[in-house]
């Protein structure tokens, strides 16, 4: 029989961009928040609960299981797991969470649906179910009702209405499986009809939803599977209700063992949200950009001055005090889990950029339904001119370092992106007064970027002004139009980081050490951004390798973390991740062949 597996980041997700849930390659629920991506996790045995192997989680378990497959059905964020006992009868799960038009909007109801099949012989199996409240703190109090459980938990309920034998269930008792059974976990309300009739029509719905979706995305002719999995996963971590995308759906999977380098990416960071943005965009996505335009206008206008924090909740929420939490041993053990991220309080001088990047295709894009116009122009002023104010003061950075501020480039670099966009924004709009007054701001933080971001000793431009280290956010000057990979100076600091950052098929984002420490693993996103850069200096054979050595990584279903450990070919760090979605997507088309040379 095959034992509950180690912690392994070989994990599915199922979402509606509304909540999702991660499944271990069993088929085990192991980790899921409600009522939100950032909210309290009802199946927690991902972060390990005190209270022991079987709690935090929902499995449905083949008895004396022999081995299992896992696979997508089909491009949808359907996820199906085979299991087949040592005397080969086999069953079929199939996991989803629903999505799909009705009624004039979009449907994504807060209801995990699991359909459990016989495939053949006659299987048995046991069903454990065992949310979770307070971070793993405490179990839900169940209470049966005639055809459905209750499950209360702190500020919450959950209903579990199921075509089992309810008895089977709340008892964990082994049973027979010799017909479909349909599963609905979701809010305390009954079902307007049978679980099983509302479970196939909730199937056949978000299947066809999905396969639209795919049909109209603009993909490369090369690497296709990988762009259309990439791009279903960065749907899935959008907060489609207020527009918000997540960094990642897990909080304190540690970028590496044993360094507390363990934090909560369960929010919206503004750069992780215009990579986002953009890498959809590209594929045809806009109604991301749209839904984050509403987001961070919402967030605008709730500071009249325009200053923006680095990162915010799901629901413009701006406090997001940081605390641990004890119920919880951590990933393989390695704690703390964390709620929360401190890092909202930090100055982080490049969010002004990454906002305005991420919109400004709203003023030039036809297809949209609503160009922008003056009125959104002037309210991204508000943000230009905070970026105007701001450009040569210290900041905690793109890496978010705790104890140190510096002038980093990078962000200077976002403001002067944030200036160059107005300018073109204004010229488009027929303003050339304002086209012309924040071109000016642009040239002069250009000017500083030349003579105190670049440093002659070290041949390449450099982390903060007047420093000596490198960092691999210098490889996106061309990626925001700073510069092409035609700029001799560009190429010298390619060239640098090479020299310094590049470890085999990887790029660290840093050497130095931080707050806590020397770093030990790559950031898989930095590696895309070498890759990037090799394409924009003509080295596409290398970017190739590269690109091939990541997609070797990438789990049984094609995800990545935050991070890779090199030597031991291990991910580590906060999954999945949209940086590195992102990177795949961007790697992808352009080191793909061009449509009118396949057909």
């Amino acid at each position: 029989m095959i034992p509950m597996p180690a912690p392994s980041l070989e994990l599915g997700l199922i979402g509606n961009a509304a909540t999702a849930a991660l499944l271990n390659a069993l088929g085990d629920v192991t980790w899921m928040c409600l009522p939100r991506f950032d909210g309290d996790p009802v199946f927690c045995r991902l972060l390990e609960p005190q209270s022991g192997p079987d709690s935090g989680l929902w499995s449905i378990r083949c008895d004396e299981l022999a081995r299992t497959r896992q696979s997508y059905r089909g491009h949808t964020a359907i996820l199906e797991t085979i299991q087949e006992d040592d005397q080969g009868n086999r069953l079929k799960i199939t996991d989803f969470l629903p999505r799909f038009p009705d009624r004039g909007r979009m449907f994504r109801g807060r209801t995990l649906v699991r359909i459990v099949e016989p495939l053949a012989g006659t299987p048995r199996i046991t069903v454990r179910l065992c949310p979770r409240h307070g971070y793993g703190a405490h179990a839900a109090r169940v209470m049966r009702g005639s055809n459905h459980l209750r499950y209360d938990l702190d500020q919450q309920a959950l209903r579990l209405t199921t075509s089992a034998p309810v008895e089977f269930v709340l008892n964990e008792t082994p049973f027979l499986l010799d017909r479909p059974h349909a599963f609905l976990l979701g809010p305390d309300e009954p079902l307007s009809d049978g679980p099983h009739v509302i479970a196939a029509a909730f199937l056949e719905r978000t299947e066809a939803y999905w396969l639209d979706w795919v049909r109209a995305l603009s993909i490369p002719p090369d690497y296709q599977e990988v762009v259309i999995r990439a791009a279903i996963t960065l749907k899935l971590c959008e907060y489609e209700e207020t527009g918000a995308i997540v960094a990642a759906l897990t909080t304190s999977i540690p970028e590496y063992a044993d360094t507390q380098r363990n934090w909560d990416y369960r929010f919206c960071w503004l750069r992780d949200s215009f990579f986002t943005v953009k890498a959809l965009n590209s594929l045809g996505v806009t109604k991301t950009m749209e839904d984050y335009l509403a987001y961070v206008l919402n967030l605008a206008t709730g500071t009249p001055d325009g200053y923006m924090q680095p990162l915010f909740g799901l629901g413009h929420e701006r406090v997001l005090d940081e605390e641990t939490c004890p119920a919880l041993l951590g990933y393989d053990g390695h704690g703390p889990v964390r709620r929360g991220n401190a890092a909202y309080t930090q100055v982080q001088n490049d969010g002004y950029g990454s906002v305005i990047l991420a919109v400004s295709q709203c003023f030039f894009d036809q297809r949209l339904p609503r160009l922008g116009g003056i009125e959104l122009f002037e309210r991204l002023e508000v943000l230009g001119r905070q970026a105007v104010a701001r450009w040569n003061t210290p900041d905690a950075g793109l890496w978010e370092f705790r104890t140190r501020e510096s002038v980093h480039t990078h962000s200077v670099l976002m403001c002067w992106g944030a200036c160059d966009r107005l300018a073109r924004i204004a010229a488009h709009l027929g303003l050339p007064q304002r086209a012309a007054a924040w071109g000016a701001h642009a040239d002069a933080m250009r000017q500083a970027i030349e003579t105190q971001g670049w440093n002659d000793t070290v041949g390449a431009y450099v982390s903060a002004f007047g420093g000596a280290d490198l960092d691999a956010s210098l490889l996106l000057m061309p990626e925001v139009g700073y510069c092409t990979g035609e700029n001799p100076r560009y190429q010298a600091t390619v060239a640098a980081c090479e020299a310094q950052l590049r470890q085999g098929h990887h790029l660290f984002r840093y050497r130095a050490p931080d707050d806590f420490g020397t770093p030990e693993t790559a950031f898989t996103a930095c590696t895309f951004w070498l890759i990037d850069a090799l394409v924009r200096l003509g080295r596409h054979d290398e970017a190739r390798e590269i690109f091939a050595a990541v997609l070797e990584q990438r789990t049984a279903l094609g995800l990545l973390s935050e991070d890779v450990h090199v030597a031991s070919r291990t991910l580590w760090g906060n999954f999945p991740q949209t940086y590195s979605m992102v990177g795949l997507i961007n790697a992808a088309i352009k080191l793909s062949r061009k449509w009118e040379d396949v057909v």
